[in-house]
């Protein structure tokens, strides 16, 4: 009987661990209608020819997400994307990133979701090749540390724009610029509704991942 009792309690805990939202404890990022970028905005095309054009590739970064259902969790990114960081006189207050992402890349933790991810369910891949990301703001968030910011631009993925604000850690070296950031969007404000299975939702909340890490003109 305690063996059937401890079975139990074991597989109920591991229930309880397959069905945690990863969503649950990070940041949401503030999302809104894509807007025309103001006079004292820096978008990252603007600035490139002021200051060192850091390129970024998937050999040096990495943009990545977690995704889950009712019944457990996804890990997964992107193996193919282009971007740049364009640092102005070393300030990530007067600088800006902006990235490009092949959507047909994406990979997941199973074959069977990778797959779909690429259908009209999620990405679809066909139609919407390109996500992409252009910061317009930077600003310091020193309740975050010296190195904290808070990062607008405008997030495209299946052809849906939002400006989005979450927070990020940027540290400028003398060799390098690494960026680090970890927020939750809607996937249901970039078009993507898919509900899953009855007995299996896929949440809306998704955690997305970025670590840009490039070196700096030598």
């Amino acid at each position: 009987m305690k063996a059937v009792l401890g079975l139990s309690i074991l597989s109920f805990s591991i229930f309880l661990i397959a069905c945690e939202d990863p969503a649950a404890n990070k940041v949401r990022a503030v999302t809104s209608e894509a807007s025309i970028a103001s006079p004292g905005a820096n978008p990252a095309a603007a600035v490139s020819t002021k200051g060192e054009t850091l390129v970024l590739t998937p050999e040096n970064s990495k943009v990545s997400f977690i995704g889950s259902k009712v019944t457990g969790r996804h890990d997964g990114g992107f193996n193919q994307f282009a971007g740049t960081i364009d640092l102005v006189n070393g300030e990530p207050q007067e600088s800006g990133v902006r990235v490009e992402i092949e959507t047909a890349s994406v990979y997941t933790d199973a074959d069977g979701l990778t797959k779909h991810l690429q259908t009209g369910d999620f990405f679809e891949t066909g139609k919407f090749p390109k996500a992409s990301f252009a910061s317009t703001k930077v600003q310091p968030d020193t309740e975050k540390g010296a190195n904290g910011y808070m990062v607008t631009g405008d997030l495209e993925i299946r052809g849906q724009k939002k400006t989005v604000t979450f927070p990020a850690t940027i540290q400028v070296g003398t060799e390098s610029v690494d960026v680090d950031a970890e927020f939750v969007i809607d996937r249901k404000d970039f078009g993507i509704v898919y509900a899953g299975k009855a007995d299996d939702l896929v949440r809306d909340d998704v955690v997305i991942k970025l670590d840009l890490n490039s070196l700096r003109n030598r």
